[in-house]
């Protein structure tokens, strides 16, 4: 899909408020509501827009803690790293995970209520996945930056997304 610069500003649009209405985001792009919903149902269909999502404050829920988890594995055969990636998928409290080149082999944001409670996911969960060879977790101390994704600032050179394979 050929990204223009209509696409963009409805991207921009969608990534302050993602509940912006299609009136307002055609009032704001400088579209009409038929050409708009369609150019929104077009970039849904070809994975530009993944999905809707609201933010929530963790420490409204209890999750004040957050920790950066690198893990090497005993070995990186394919299989290795899929059963791996499926196992840390099954832990809800894992909110990203990053195959990474370097010292370690993933990088892992845990969500925890507090030590203990991180004591307890690496007796039950993270240490019951076979395979870890080393871990070393890293408390984060205080959040300085979260952006959403930037978006180009040259609309009119046009992108291309191909569709990623999963």
């Amino acid at each position: 899909m050929n990204l223009g610069k209509h696409d963009l500003a409805i991207l921009a649009v969608l990534r302050e408020d993602a509940r912006a209405s299609l009136h307002e985001i055609s009032a704001r792009v400088g579209l009409s509501t038929t050409p708009c919903w369609n150019r929104i149902k077009k970039m849904e269909a070809e994975g530009v827009i993944q999905g809707y999502t609201v933010r929530i404050d963790p420490g409204a829920i209890g999750f004040t803690e957050t920790v950066i988890v690198q893990v090497t594995l005993d070995s990186h055969t394919d299989e290795t790293l899929f059963e791996f990636g499926k196992q840390l998928e099954q832990i809800p409290e894992v909110l990203e995970a990053y195959l990474v080149s370097g010292d370690y082999d993933y990088y892992i944001r845990i969500a925890v209520k507090d030590t203990r409670d991180y004591e307890r996911l690496l007796r039950e969960s993270l240490y019951r996945i076979p395979g870890i060879r080393h871990s070393k977790s890293t408390f984060v101390l205080r959040t300085l930056k979260e952006s959403p994704l930037p978006l180009p600032t040259a609309p009119e050179a046009g992108i291309t997304h191909k569709r990623a394979k999963r």
